[in-house]
């Protein structure tokens, strides 16, 4: 019987260490049958808890939710060693006006969240001015995430000799093309990381929604750029996080649906083999 029971030693592999990890990390989205009982989001952290490291509140659903309701969901993930996330909700309070970014950095920091993320392709802003809001968040002692997509609006690409590492681009008239260009994707990262970013998250769309049309060359040019260690990949299928697994190993940082959690896990362990779905089906009982 101990023979089976909690089979997963991390002490296994020394490679993908005890939280809090730096890598292999997994990050979810609260789920949204929480709105619903707060026994269900529970019920996930104390059964997959050791193997889910961050909780995004994913499309600005915390805007929905009671502030202490948010607060109850950020203390449980908390107990579990896990840090929470905004998600990509900034965006919204900015058309507000930029003084309204630091009251929400400051709101954010009240209600107990450890990561502020920072869609870069929707906030549309200056690169400046994305730099500045990177450090306004780090010096209020949160971590920042920014979120990049391999697209870009065609007036937001420099000519060839200003993609120098930190170079000024003349602002130009906005366009209605977008153009694909994993080389300015990689040149702002940098820039993000430089200004004290902690990991940079990739934007499914076009890279990696579908394991059938993954873009291997784009991956591999970010990830041999910025590295494993700071980048995040979301995946919205168990086929595209097989598919990060077999080529980039335990290590690679996912974000992942909370239903796939044990799923992803027995794809980072190799301990049920590449036929693990036929074992475990769709983890039916996390829905």
């Amino acid at each position: 019987m101990s023979f089976y029971y909690r089979w997963k030693n991390f002490d296994e592999n020394e490679d993908r260490p005890e939280k809090p990890r730096r890598y292999g990390v997994t990050e979810i989205r609260v789920p949204h049958c929480s709105l619903l009982g707060r026994n269900v989001i529970q019920d996930i952290f104390e059964s997959m808890g050791q193997f889910v490291d961050g909780l995004k509140f994913s499309g600005g659903s915390h805007s929905l939710m009671p502030r202490d309701i948010i607060k109850e969901v950020i203390n449980m993930a908390h107990k579990h060693d896990m840090y929470v996330s905004t998600g990509d909700w900034a965006e919204h309070l900015l058309r507000r006006g930029p003084s309204v970014f630091k009251e929400y950095v400051e709101e954010c920091k009240q209600l107990g969240f450890d990561t502020i993320e920072l869609n870069a392709g929707s906030l549309e802003l200056p690169e400046e001015t994305l730099l500045r809001y990177l450090r306004l968040i780090k010096s209020s002692g949160l971590k920042a995430k920014p979120q990049f997509s391999v697209k870009f609006n065609k007036s937001d690409i420099p000519v060839g000799r200003d993609r120098a590492f930190g170079a000024y681009i003349v602002t130009t008239p906005r366009s209605t093309e977008f153009v694909e260009d994993v080389d300015l994707l990689v040149r702002r990262a940098e820039r993000c990381l430089e200004a004290g970013a902690d990991m940079i998250t990739i934007d499914a769309d076009d890279v990696c929604k579908q394991a059938d049309s993954v873009r291997a060359d784009i991956i591999a040019k970010i990830i041999g750029r910025l590295g494993v260690e700071k980048t995040m990949f979301e995946a919205s299928n168990l086929r595209t996080s097989e598919w990060f697994i077999k080529h980039y190993g335990s290590n690679v940082n996912l974000f992942v649906d909370h239903s796939q959690v044990m799923d992803l896990e027995c794809l980072r362990g190799c301990s049920l083999g590449k036929d693990h779905k036929s074992v475990l089906g769709s983890s039916y009982f996390l829905v």
